[in-house]
């Protein structure tokens, strides 16, 4: 199929999921999936909450056959999937995965891919421009070597990361670059988003951190204090923006408390599905999955996630009945991590939450004992 012919075919699927949004959030269609291909990967980034080394055998044995991989691509695609996004770990890590990533694709699904470029070659390139995926993001952890590798831990990772996104360009792929901001690497990200730009690439980034999915805390050691993450919405008039849309749209000081343990959009009409074939809410919400090596994506969507997602509460927070929540990103996933239990309030997204809601003027109801509301 020739490129023109894929884009308007990708603009079409891309319409006609827009129609469905409201119809799967009424009849519990899972029209998006995040898969976890491996979380083998070639760079060591301190950051990262899920990389193991590139030759963990243990890792790869237990991850999912390409033949189980397809049987849950079949199953997802009967149950009405039609996002699909491919992530690690490195998603080329693994030998066989133009091999998944091409059944997806003769499957109909619209696929996103994201990759650190590192272990992209000409070939894996050319059957991307064959198969066209809808996007495919690359991180990019600093602008110059010493930055990039200092974050990665990885010599020579640099010099990768610039190759692949060249492959990518020169193939005229949908790419887009984003970033991860810590302490290691904040100082190069006007640099970063203009050497987007001089591609002709979009660029978005992120300093919003957790621990490891495995306990540690690693990744926090780098982490930006709550006033420096918000310091760079301010310092962005266009993000700064976009923040004003979403307060407009998603904090509503009238909203009423919550009652569930699960608010966010996960198990509403999207799931994830990790290395080994557990099947979960979403990438960092692990203790509870479902294991579809011994059960159908039906089952375990419209009964195991359904019985997640309807589970109550078992006590009331000062996150409960919060009207700006959405500012910080609190969830059970997010507790787990950072507290060791689902409801409990993390210090760090609720400093962020109400620095952001000083910043863009938005008042604060009472809502419970919640010293930074005392503070303000």
């Amino acid at each position: 199929m020739n490129t023109e012919a894929q884009l308007a075919n990708e603009q079409r699927y891309a319409e006609f999921s827009l129609r469905l949004h409201e119809r799967s959030v009424a009849q519990r269609i899972p029209l998006a999936a995040v898969i976890e291909v491996t979380r083998r990967c070639p760079l060591q980034c301190a950051q990262c909450y899920n990389n193991l080394p590139l030759g963990d055998v243990n890792a790869s044995r237990a991850e999912l056959t390409i033949e189980e991989h397809c049987r849950i691509l079949d199953e997802l695609a009967a149950a009405g999937c039609l996002w699909l996004l491919f992530t690690g770990g490195e998603i080329f890590a693994r030998k066989d995965f133009l091999d998944i990533y091409t059944h997806a694709k003769r499957k109909g699904f619209l696929i996103t891919l994201f990759t650190n470029g590192a272990l992209l070659t000409p070939e894996i390139a050319d059957h991307l421009a064959e198969w066209r995926p809808f996007a495919i993001e690359i991180t990019l952890y600093g602008r110059t070597k010493q930055t990039y590798e200092r974050v990665t831990g990885t010599p020579g990772s640099y010099e990768r990361c610039m190759r692949g996104i060249a492959l990518l360009i020169e193939r005229h792929l949908p790419l887009a670059l984003k970033s991860v901001i810590v302490s290691l690497n904040r100082h190069e990200l006007a640099d970063m988003k203009a050497y987007a730009s001089e591609l002709g690439v979009p660029f978005r980034f992120d300093a919003m951190m957790n621990p490891r999915i495995d306990g540690s805390r690693k990744p926090l050691d780098i982490r930006l204090r709550p006033p420096e993450v918000v310091q760079l919405d301010l310092d962005d008039p266009k993000r700064l923006g976009e923040w004003r849309n979403f307060v407009e749209q998603f904090c509503d000081p009238s909203q009423k408390a919550t009652c569930t343990l699960y608010n966010c959009g996960a198990g509403v009409n999207s799931l994830a599905i990790d290395p080994e074939g557990k099947m979960s809410m979403c990438v960092l919400s692990t203790r509870r999955a479902y294991d579809l090596r011994h059960g159908s994506v039906r089952d375990g969507w419209n009964e195991f996630l359904r019985r997640v997602r309807t589970e109550p509460s078992a006590r009331v927070t000062k996150c409960t009945s919060c009207t700006i929540k959405s500012l910080c990103g609190m969830c059970p996933a997010n507790g787990e991590l950072e507290a060791g239990d689902p409801e409990t309030p993390v210090d760090f997204l609720c400093r962020v939450a109400h620095l952001r809601a000083a910043a863009l003027q938005l008042p604060v109801p009472a809502h419970g004992a919640c010293e930074y509301c005392e503070a303000q």
